[in-house]
């Protein structure tokens, strides 16, 4: 428990509104919390109660100390409590994690030109939103479909010179030259948000008929790509029933099951039920008015929008500090209601009854990812006659080119995950020049098992190869010490295991688990090794050959590459125009000018020599 110090500092404490803080032995922010009384609020967490949460207890096992951060009001304090958390993520505060973020189509009616674009977030820019959809499809769809029948501008920017590729193909008429006035440009954008919000337009007429037309004439092709365009603005327009005449409210569900909770907010827009976000949050034993509760201070808190009104499954004592909060985000007032009974307490129990489908169907594929990786760790053991459970795989790999820029990887799954802060490349320091995967696997074997001991040992290693890189490795793992830890080798052809004192080797099912997570291994490490390769032949290809003369260094040769612009102007150059360039001096002009009147066996012998002595 906290010390006599700290006690003492607790009864000094503050009266007034404000901002608690527990830090740890190592000064860590370990929970944030708001209060009206400080002091009252504080001495709770450090009195004895034998009803209090977990949660609560392990955090004060842990906390040390404590500061305060006073305000004026307790409005104050909630907003300084939210950014807090979203700053320092505590570990003993409830988090949010979005199981999907749903787009949104943003107009950007605060230019004087304004996009047509996707988004996944909605900010406060003065631009209008419309959503949230959850068919992304459609989406991609409608926003394709403006640009074909709008000449809407795409550019980022309108600081150019003259018009892009996009005018001269038709599709833009240049507003970022003045081709066309704001004026033209508005009714355009006026036609879309009319469309977004649900009203009728000739547009959807336009493309009726001509899907009419294409199917009159014998092109169906052109009418079913017409009948998709007229579905996805349809989605997007109708895609839920009208389900209240109320405008626009967010109704908020939570189910609880175990150690995880899932809220689910519906969006309804302008009577329209638009879509739905799904949050998780572990539970150590809060209760669900608490969970809900902070839920309500961290998604609200980074939210652009807020609604009319806010519908709630559980009361919570802060209930009008949030009206008060809400009222002062949107600027005008905002009811914040639990709802008993009637239409409104349907869509809570709605929202709930989505929270719990949803949790029991993540739960349900939880499950099925464990047993999926546990079952296949457990056939395998079987399957291949080890001594125990490769809880702990190790596969290896080497890439290069041609025996340049030789590497290895090596990558590591637990329990029949990957474990990615365990995996490990290596640049190769014995073999370059020549490919030689033996001594490849010899180098790689000594720096793992030899020399990096403080790693732990895996209980089986996995060799990239068929028979012949199997008995290859194996001496190799055994000379340095490796005795007892079982090595296999997968072949790519027929995908065969070779195991180790086995002279057959084990064809595996296509369809088994146990190959499946072995070929997911061994390309696992197939792809760390060459993306390591392929970032260091990248480097070496970078490489300018300005960088073979004696006394040219970066800075020189950036200098003559800005004078020049090209190679062939440098080699052109004469001794006094390389002299005049900003850094450059007689010698060093002199050097670059003879070195490209070498002949090429010269030239050679000299950028051969620079490497070597590199």
């Amino acid at each position: 428990m906290v010390s006599e110090e700290v006690l003492e500092k607790i009864s000094h404490l503050p009266t007034t509104p404000g901002v608690y803080i527990w830090r740890d032995q190592y000064k860590r922010i370990i929970y944030v919390g708001k209060a009206v009384n400080i002091r009252n609020r504080v001495r709770s967490y450090v009195r004895h109660d034998a009803n209090r949460a977990p949660k609560v207890t392990a955090m004060m096992k842990r906390a040390v100390d404590v500061e305060v951060i006073q305000t004026k009001t307790e409005m104050e304090a909630l907003i300084l409590e939210n950014t807090l958390i979203k700053e320092h993520h505590p570990k003993y505060n409830i988090m949010l994690r979005d199981d999907k973020t749903y787009p949104y189509v943003k107009v950007t009616v605060q230019e004087d030109f304004p996009r047509v674009i996707m988004v996944r977030r909605m900010e406060r820019d003065g631009a209008k939103y419309f959503g949230p959809f959850t068919d992304v499809t459609a989406v991609h769809q409608t926003i394709k479909l403006f640009r074909r029948h709008f000449p809407l501008r795409t550019c980022q920017s309108m600081k150019v010179q003259r018009p892009c590729l996009q005018y001269h193909l038709g599709y833009c008429e240049a507003p970022c030259v003045g081709l066309v006035s704001k004026e033209k440009y508005r009714t355009y954008i006026d036609q879309i948000v009319q469309v977004l919000e649900g009203k009728h337009i000739p547009l959807l007429d336009e493309l009726k008929a001509s899907m009419e037309a294409a199917a009159e004439d014998l092109d169906f092709e052109k009418a079913a790509q017409l009948r998709d365009q007229l579905q996805a603005l349809d989605k997007l327009r109708e895609k839920q029933r009208m389900v209240t005449q109320r405008g626009d409210i967010d109704v908020i569900g939570l189910a609880m099951e175990a150690a995880m909770v899932c809220v689910q907010v519906f969006f309804i827009r302008q009577g329209r039920m638009l879509g739905r976000e799904n949050f998780f949050i572990r539970n150590d034993g809060d209760s669900e008015a608490d969970i809900m509760t902070e839920f309500i201070k961290q998604y609200y808190g980074g939210a652009s929008f807020v609604p009319k009104e806010v519908l709630l499954p559980y009361e919570t004592e802060e209930r009008a500090l949030f009206e008060e909060w809400f009222s002062q985000m949107k600027g005008q007032h905002v009811e914040v209601s639990v709802p008993q009974r009637g239409f409104k307490r349907d869509l809570i129990k709605m929202a709930e009854e989505n929270a719990q489908n949803f949790l029991a169907e993540r739960r349900r594929q939880w499950q099925y990812d464990l047993d999926k990786s546990g079952g296949a760790v457990k056939k395998m053991a079987e399957v291949l006659d080890l001594p125990r459970l490769p809880e702990r795989m190790e596969c290896f790999d080497i890439s290069h080119t041609q025996g340049s820029e030789t590497v290895a990887s090596m990558v590591v799954f637990e329990d029949g995950k990957p474990a990615k802060k365990e995996y490990r490349r290596f640049k190769l320091k014995t073999v370059q020049g020549k490919p030689d995967d033996f001594k490849s696997m010899a180098e790689i074997m000594a720096r793992r098992y030899g020399n990096e001991t403080d790693w732990p040992m895996p209980d089986l290693i996995i060799i990239d190869g068929g028979k012949g890189q199997l008995n290859a490795a194996l001496p190799l793992i055994r000379a340095v010490g490796v005795t007892d830890v079982p090595v296999i080798s997968l072949a790519k052809r027929i995908e065969e295991v070779f195991v180790e004192g086995q002279s057959d080797s084990i064809i595996l099912s296509h369809h088994s688990p146990e190959l499946q997570l072995l070929q997911q291994i061994r390309d696992e490490a197939h792809r760390f090794a060459i993306t390591y390769h392929r970032k260091l032949r990248g480097k070496r290809n970078l490489e300018s050959i300005l960088d073979h003369i004696e006394g040219i260094g970066p800075k020189r040769r950036k200098a003559l590459w800005d004078a020049f612009n090209t190679l062939e102007y440098i080699k052109a150059a004469s001794v006094e125009e390389l002299a005049a360039v900003p850094g450059m001096n007689q010698k060093a002009a002199e050097a670059v000018y003879n070195f490209f009147r070498l002949s090429k066996d010269e030239k050679d012998a000299t950028i051969k020599g620079n490497v070597i002595n590199s």
